[in-house]
């Protein structure tokens, strides 16, 4: 099943008081950055065809796969000079480059990469910010037996804020954490039909314009996911996770339960 990857927007809230050029998907979670660790999770669970949509940055991504080296996150002999790997990331793994533009919306993104999925029966997108330990499998399982044409993941809000009940004369009735109200926000991961791309107008978004109208047909369905799931939409987000990571609390790594295989140090044969 293909995994379209929405990869090329500015991230300015990324880069707010910096002068980091890197497209927010590059920015690093321990030694790879955010892009890798995505598309490790799904690869996991069997996805390894990409379809990255490219825009501001996209040199930066492409070079990281061009220059890609096994051995930063990966066991390995080195004998007589060569590397000879335990493991591999990426060696199975299809990965199309597609530039969509430098300042296109999700939607259209996603419009101009329908030639490369409107064949398949499902396939996947993803905002490529977000990390999650949620059952892809069987978000995807949903999908596939619902008369649906589109499954999106939500979580509960994320927000430390709280709502306040105003009753007469301006006294509060209660308060409450916005994460206890009955909302869900969207996840960013999506399992989608090619009938998508016929509620998806040009220049459109592909959750208010096509999500939308599916949910007005109900032809959208809903995975609530409570376990782990962290954007890093902010800096502030992207050190959380960092910091996570270093620390060893790396629930999102399901391809390595254990967070000890980047930790390891290669091996040299005598």
């Amino acid at each position: 099943m293909k995994v379209v990857l929405f990869c090329g927007g500015h991230g300015m809230r990324m880069r707010v008081g910096t002068t980091d050029e890197l497209p927010k998907p590059m920015h690093p979670v321990g030694p790879r950055p955010l892009l890798w660790h995505v598309m490790r999770y799904y690869a996991h669970f069997g996805h390894t065809e990409f379809v990255l949509c490219l825009g501001y940055g996209a040199e930066h991504i492409k070079n990281f796969f061009l220059t890609y080296s096994e051995t930063a996150s990966n066991d390995f002999v080195l004998r007589g000079g060569r590397v000879q790997l335990r493991s591999s990331d990426i060696r199975d793994w299809t990965i199309e480059f597609v530039h969509t533009g430098l300042d296109s919306p999700i939607g259209e993104r996603l419009r101009r990469v329908r030639h490369l999925v409107e064949d398949e029966e499902l396939f996947l997108a993803n905002y490529a910010d977000v990390l999650t330990d949620a059952p892809l499998d069987r978000v995807v399982e949903r999908v596939r037996r619902g008369d649906v044409a589109a499954g999106m993941m939500v979580v509960p809000p994320q927000s430390s804020f709280h709502c306040v009940e105003l009753g007469e004369d301006s006294r509060v009735g209660a308060i409450t954490p916005v994460s206890r109200l009955p909302i869900w926000e969207n996840g960013g991961y999506f399992v989608l039909r090619p009938e998508v791309f016929d509620h998806l107008p040009p220049g459109g978004d592909l959750v208010e314009d096509a999500c939308g109208e599916l949910a007005k047909r109900g032809r959208l369905l809903a995975y609530p996911h409570r376990g782990f799931w962290a954007p890093a939409d902010t800096v502030k987000e992207r050190v959380a996770l960092d910091r996570a990571y270093a620390a060893g609390e790396r629930p999102w790594m399901l391809w390595d339960v254990d967070g000890a295989s980047e930790a390891r140090r290669p091996v040299a044969a005598p």
